[in-house]
C-alpha cells in the first residue's frame, strides 16, 4: 500500500470497524452488579448515600426530615490500551495480521468496567464505604428506634472463596460505574509524529475515563462460609431482617447470586434443582439468579 494521508484514513476506518464490532459483540457482566453514573467533572460527590427518609401519616404541616449526609466522593481515573504497527507491515500489505489485536482492545475496551467492577466486590473487606467502614463489615453504625447507634453486619466470616448475595431490585445498585468519558478507538499516524518518524511506527489507541465506587452496603452480603443452603439461609434471613435509621425495615430482597467460577455448579443446583442433596424439595428454587463470573476467580 502506497502510504499518504487517504489510505492510512481507510486503514484507520478499517481498524476503528473491527475495534467497534469486537466491542459491541463482547460479552460483559458488570451491570448486573453496578448502575452507571454519568460524570462531567474530575469526580463527583454522592451526598445522598446513607440519607434515611420514611412515611408517615399527615398530621398537621409537613415534617422536614433531617438527613444524614455524607460527603463520599470517586475521583475519575484515565485508562489507555495501545499498540503500535510497523510502517513496513502497511506498506507490504500485511497490516491484517493486526486486526486480531484491534479486535482484542475491542473487547478489552467492553470488559474493562467488569475488571474494575469485580475487582472493587473482591476487595469489599478492604475498601471503606460512604459510613467509613469496610464495604463488608460486622459493625455497620445504624441509629436505632431509641436514638443509641447499634451494629449490623453485611458479612460472614469463614474460611472458604467469597461468594456474595446482592438486591438488584433497587433503583440504586451496590456498586457505582462513574463515567466521565466513554472508550474512544483513536491514532497517530502523521508523518509528524515522533513515534512515525524515529521509529517507524504507526500507534493506535484506545482511552476513557472513568472509575468505580461502593454505593449502598445495605443491599450487599458477603460470605467466605462455605457456600451451601444452612449459609445460603442465613445470608438471605440477614439480608431481608435489616433495618436502617430509627429502626425501619429496609425491606431487602435478595435477589442475584455472585459467585467464583469454583461454585457455579453449587449455585445452579441450589437455585435451579427440584430437590436438595437429602432428596427433600429444594425450597431456594427460584430464590434469586446467578452470576458465575472468571472475574472473581
Amino acid at each position: 500500500m502506497e502510504i499518504n494521508r487517504a489510505n492510512l484514513r481507510a486503514l484507520f476506518t478499517g481498524y476503528n470497524t473491527v475495534f467497534q464490532q469486537a466491542f459491541d459483540g463482547a460479552p460483559s457482566d458488570w451491570e448486573r452488579v453496578a448502575m452507571p453514573v454519568p460524570s462531567t467533572t474530575s469526580q463527583e460527590v454522592y451526598p445522598w448515600l446513607g440519607q434515611t427518609t420514611r412515611f408517615r401519616e399527615w398530621i398537621g404541616d409537613r415534617v422536614i426530615q433531617n438527613l444524614t449526609s455524607h460527603d463520599f466522593t470517586i475521583k475519575n481515573k484515565p485508562f489507555e490500551n495501545t499498540v503500535g504497527v510497523d510502517r513496513d507491515a502497511i506498506e507490504d500489505d500485511t497490516y491484517g495480521v493486526y486486526k486480531p489485536v484491534i479486535a482484542q482492545m475491542g473487547m478489552d475496551s467492553k470488559q474493562h468496567p467488569d475488571e474494575l467492577v469485580f475487582g472493587l466486590l473482591k476487595q469489599g473487606r478492604e475498601k471503606r464505604c460512604y459510613d467509613q467502614q469496610y464495604f463488608f463489615d460486622t459493625d455497620h453504625p445504624v441509629l436505632q428506634a431509641d436514638g443509641t447507634v447499634g451494629s449490623v453486619s453485611n458479612f460472614q466470616a469463614g474460611d472458604k472463596p467469597t461468594w456474595y448475595l446482592l438486591d438488584m431490585t433497587r433503583v440504586v445498585k451496590p456498586i457505582i460505574l462513574q463515567q466521565r468519558k466513554p472508550y474512544h478507538f483513536v491514532a497517530m499516524d502523521q508523518d509528524t509524529d515522533e513515534h512515525v518518524f524515529s521509529a517507524k511506527t504507526y500507534r493506535y489507541g484506545v482511552d476513557a475515563r472513568c472509575n468505580v465506587g461502593f454505593a449502598l452496603w445495605q443491599l450487599a452480603y458477603a460470605s467466605k462460609a462455605e457456600l451451601n443452603e444452612a449459609n445460603y439461609q442465613a445470608a438471605r434471613e440477614a439480608m431481608t431482617s435489616m433495618k436502617g435509621d430509627n429502626g425501619r425495615p429496609l425491606g431487602i430482597r435478595p435477589s442475584l447470586l455472585v459467585v467464583p467460577p469454583m461454585y457455579e455448579g453449587v449455585g445452579r443446583k441450589l437455585l435451579n434443582a427440584d430437590a436438595n442433596n437429602y432428596g427433600a424439595t429444594n425450597v431456594w428454587k427460584g430464590s434469586a439468579e446467578l452470576l458465575a463470573t472468571p472475574w472473581l476467580a
